[in-house]
């Protein structure tokens, strides 16, 4: 072939694998490969590893494998195929003993998928030939440097699904599952059947969102504010020496008024009832697209065993085994991760009040808005750090319980790395929505860090405000910059592969090896790549459910990083890497566990949001009770009417120990500060203890009916539809027709 001279090595049944020179001969097509290995051109001048090699491709072809080998200047490449015995053999091993006519139905499936092909292959390859002659060890010790399935027919997936232009189609699910599995496939379904429910979610978030532009300058509180200029709040900061004016609150009482207004409860049931029905649809959805793909009866660990015997036909089953010595070791260390992972929402802690410390005589005015966006930033790089070691140690654990199948280690893994990235995510949220300005003291007796540092206090137009600004730079930042990166980083990494190749070289004229050459180049993939994919998604489930009550744009967040993340992967697996091994499946394992765990989890939180962190229930109980409203019934003005006044606490400044360097000191005798607390003696006032317990049975009450209005959608919406049931049914009696009839002639005979 042109200048070109390619050792091409070919295996077949009783062959010793010969090394041949070929000159100009025609081989076969590239598509008969079903995978490809490669390694360094360096591994054949070294004789050891030429022998391992050898080895292992021997043992491949008593399996019954076929190659050829194929150098360029740089590398080595190993195709593989495998014989048709291979995979009469697996499908011989998964028909059901009761179904009619095997020898009838095996010899009507006479082609293969190549996605099954694909996995098949990949699975014997990968498995254990014998200790420390496993693909994994070979690739340790630099023998082969990688394995890989080919792209072939991905143009269709391009033009069709793989275009940022195809953003708001429908995606060809049944094409990608004839192309990556129906893992991939699963993903890709419930990712799109998610965003489609994200659009009611987004409509009445921002409608609950904008209904507070129409109250935001006829709000009795907001206007309570605005004119309350001989109103002085008491400083928060150490290094603050003034007397702020209510009034200059004014903004961002108003601001504050778009997420926390009446409709905020409404929302968050609304959002409880949401994620049920999401759920029990998709259930719906995948029951659906399982029976279409005849996979409604497919087990996984038969096919699991499948894979164990066609490699290794002495194969000995493993059983099910408990060890209450290592459950109970793990559970020790996982609780020490997650107490890790709290000790670090402690580390923002004393960031931020160190933060409010420095800022306070730099920018005493807007001190706290600074310290919450910058712990924000903060937060955010300390997820992605403990994102990978969480990755580490969830596998430390996994290969520690030593799962009996893969599924059942990637189950394990899955609960293990969630958990760790839950607290992650959320351990900082939890402590400015029920911690934060919680434990502080009061003006003149603070609480200190170390008996030095004041800890930090809310904004002053409430803690709702902290958690808004936190949930919504950090779910910007991962729904943006993330995405960002998430596309960038591959396509950089591919550009820089393709550039370095074509420095050094030029192209083959062969078009199987160039074929080789253009999938080596692809960015590699791992068995991560979609659980990563999973994980991103959960996370940013949990945060459009969790804390949705304080922040009603994250489903409308959400739904736009959706579309855009639906087509940044597609992008990724079809153009930018290399083919993922395809996995079958009939649901999306134990990620619909996950989903239902954070469904609850957002009842609960989402309730104490608006019990605690919310100016909701005070604001119901000074109507009702302390307000004009509870005093005269006929009282025709706003019930709230003189509620900023009740809610504040009063503070003599003469008890300041420092008085005398206060700014306007001299005309300032009592300042205010958010609390329920009396005049005298400074300790927590009837109002307080009766606003609590309001909280507490708000609490109570809330998850109560949020969980029933769940378990009531859970009931009304059938996990599997009426159709797909009578399907299944009727080909339950079609098969024990058919064993009569068979039965019946056999008994004539």
């Amino acid at each position: 072939m042109g200048d070109e001279s390619l050792q091409i090595l070919v295996g077949s049944e009783g062959d010793n694998l010969p090394l041949m020179e070929i000159g100009t001969c025609r081989l076969e097509a590239f598509h008969q490969w079903d995978c490809v290995l490669v390694a360094d051109l360096q591994t054949q001048k070294i004789q050891k590893q030429v022998q391992r090699q050898q080895q292992f491709l021997e043992k491949l072809e008593s399996k019954g494998f076929h190659f050829k080998m194929i150098k360029d200047q740089k590398k080595v490449f190993f195709g593989i195929r495998a014989d048709s015995g291979i995979f009469d053999l697996y499908r011989t091993l998964l028909m059901k003993p009761e179904d009619p006519g095997p020898r009838t139905k095996l010899s009507n499936m006479n082609s293969i998928p190549a996605t099954t092909r694909i996995r098949i292959v990949s699975f014997v390859v990968n498995n254990k030939m014998k200790p420390g002659d496993t693909f994994e060890d070979l690739v340790k010790d630099g023998v082969f440097e990688t394995m890989f399935p080919l792209h072939e027919g991905e143009k269709d997936l391009q033009k069709k699904w793989a275009r940022w232009r195809n953003m708001f189609r429908k995606q060809p699910i049944d094409d990608i599952r004839n192309y990556f599995g129906e893992k991939v496939a699963l993903y890709f379904a419930w990712l799109g059947w998610y965003t489609y429910m994200l659009v009611p979610a987004a409509v009445v978030g921002l409608i609950i969102f904008l209904s507070g532009f129409a109250l935001f300058d006829s709000s009795q509180i907001s206007k309570e504010i605005c004119g309350a200029k001989d109103i002085f709040m008491c400083p928060l900061g150490d290094n603050s020496r003034r007397y702020q004016p209510l009034s200059e609150l004014c903004t961002f009482a108003k601001l504050t008024h778009l997420f926390d207004n009446d409709g905020t409860v409404l929302f968050a049931i609304f959002m409880a009832l949401w994620a049920t029905v999401f759920l029990e649809i998709w259930k719906r959805q995948r029951a659906r697209v399982v029976l279409h793909w005849d996979l409604y009866g497919w087990d996984e660990e038969e096919e699991e065993m499948a894979l164990e015997l066609i490699n290794y036909p002495e194969y000995k089953l493993r059983t099910h085994h408990h060890s209450y010595l290592s459950s109970t070791i793990i559970l020790i260390l996982s609780l020490f991760m997650i107490c890790f992972m709290i000790g670090m929402a402690h580390v923002l802690v004393v960031y931020r009040v160190l933060a409010a410390a420095l800022f306070s005589s730099l920018l005493e005015q807007q001190v706290t808005t600074v310290v919450v966006v910058t712990g924000a930033v903060v937060h955010y790089v300390i997820i992605v750090i403990m994102t990978k070691v969480n990755k580490c140690v969830a596998l430390k654990l996994c290969n520690f319980e030593d799962p009996r199948t893969f599924s059942e280690r990637e189950s394990k893994f899955t609960v293990k790395f969630f958990i760790l990235q839950f607290f992650a995510h959320f351990s900082s949220l939890i402590y400015i929505a029920f911690i934060l300005g919680r434990i502080n003291g009061h003006p003149g007796k603070s609480t200190r860090l170390a008996g030095l540092w004041k800890l930090e206090e809310c904004h002053l137009s409430g803690c709702m405000m902290d958690l808004f600004i936190q949930m919504a730079i950090i779910m910007g930042l991962k729904q943006t910059l993330s995405n960002c990166v998430e596309y960038l980083c591959p396509w950089l990494a591919h550009k820089c592969r393709l550039m370095r190749a074509y420095e050094h070289g030029h192209e083959s004229k062969d078009p199987e090896l160039e074929e080789w050459q253009r999938n080596y180049r692809m960015n590699p993939v791992n068995t991560f790549s979609l659980f990563d994919e999973f994980m991103e998604m959960m996370i940013q489930y949990g945060f459009t459910t969790i804390f949705v009550a304080a922040f009603p744009l994250a489903p409308l967040l959400a739904l736009f990083s959706n579309l855009v993340e639906i087509r940044l992967d597609a992008i990724k697996m079809v153009r930018l890497q290399r083919r993922l091994v395809p996995r079958k499946a009939k649901d999306i394992g134990t990620w619909l566990q996950v989903l239902e765990t954070i469904g609850v989890l957002a009842v609960i939180a989402n309730g104490m949001v608006i019990a605690f962190t919310s100016e909701f229930i005070p604001r119901v109980v000074y109507k009702y009770r302390y307000g004009p409203c509870g005093q005269n019934r006929n009282f025709t003005e706003d019930c709230l009417k003189g509620y900023v006044n009740h809610s504040l606490s009063v503070f003599y400044t003469k008890d300041f120990q420092d008085h005398g360097r206060m700014e306007g000191q001299e005309n300032v005798t009592v300042c205010r500060y958010r609390d329920y607390r009396n005049d005298r003696g400074y300790n927590f006032s009837e109002q307080f203890w009766f606003i609590l317990a309001i909280r507490l049975a708000f609490v109570i009450l809330f998850e109560h009916v949020a969980l029933c209005i769940k378990l009531i959608a859970a009931w009304f919406v059938p996990d599997v539809p009426q159709s797909v049931k009578n399907k299944v049914l009727e080909e339950k009696y079609r098969i024990l027709r058919e064993k009569m009839c068979f039965s019946s002639r056999s008994t004539d005979v």
